[in-house]
């Protein structure tokens, strides 16, 4: 699942929402008394009690908060990265595994073509070099097929 930014962007909403829910509910507390209908108590208003309550409610979500962005910036960078297949070479493309060619057609619209970058004709150089060398009397005569 892959996250946009209008995503992440919800998600940090809805925390702070979740947040705000919390302290509305710590001063709710203290403005309605709910202590004293509940449990009976005398009603001495404290509003110190809300006020620390509250700023350790806000240092914590400051807290989250941050971490939340955090993970939410990596994730999306991670994201990013193409994933292809280290023994068949496809490419995931929206949950789909798809052939380069594939992929490239239908995310970029456009034709590939196959070639060869100079270091693997190099190498496929040398090693033609090599099988010709070993096969044609390097190391002897070598049956011909007529």
């Amino acid at each position: 699942m892959r996250f946009s930014k209008k995503k992440q962007s919800t998600i940090l909403w809805v925390e702070a929402f979740g947040f705000s829910i919390i302290i509305l509910l710590s001063w709710f507390t203290e403005i309605v008394h709910i202590p004293h209908l509940v449990f009976g108590q005398d009603f001495v208003p404290n509003w110190q009690r809300a006020v620390l309550r509250t700023a350790i409610i806000l240092l914590v979500w400051a807290w989250v908060h941050a971490a939340t962005a955090r993970l939410l910036k990596r994730l999306h960078h991670l994201e990013q990265f193409l994933q292809v297949c280290a023994w068949c070479r496809k490419v995931c493309h929206e949950e789909q595994w798809l052939t380069m060619e594939k992929y490239f057609d239908s995310k970029f619209s456009t034709p590939t073509s196959h070639g060869m970058c100079p270091d693997c004709a190099k190498r496929l150089e040398s090693e033609e070099h090599t099988h010709h060398t070993t096969s044609t009397g390097h190391f002897g005569n070598a049956s011909r097929k007529a």
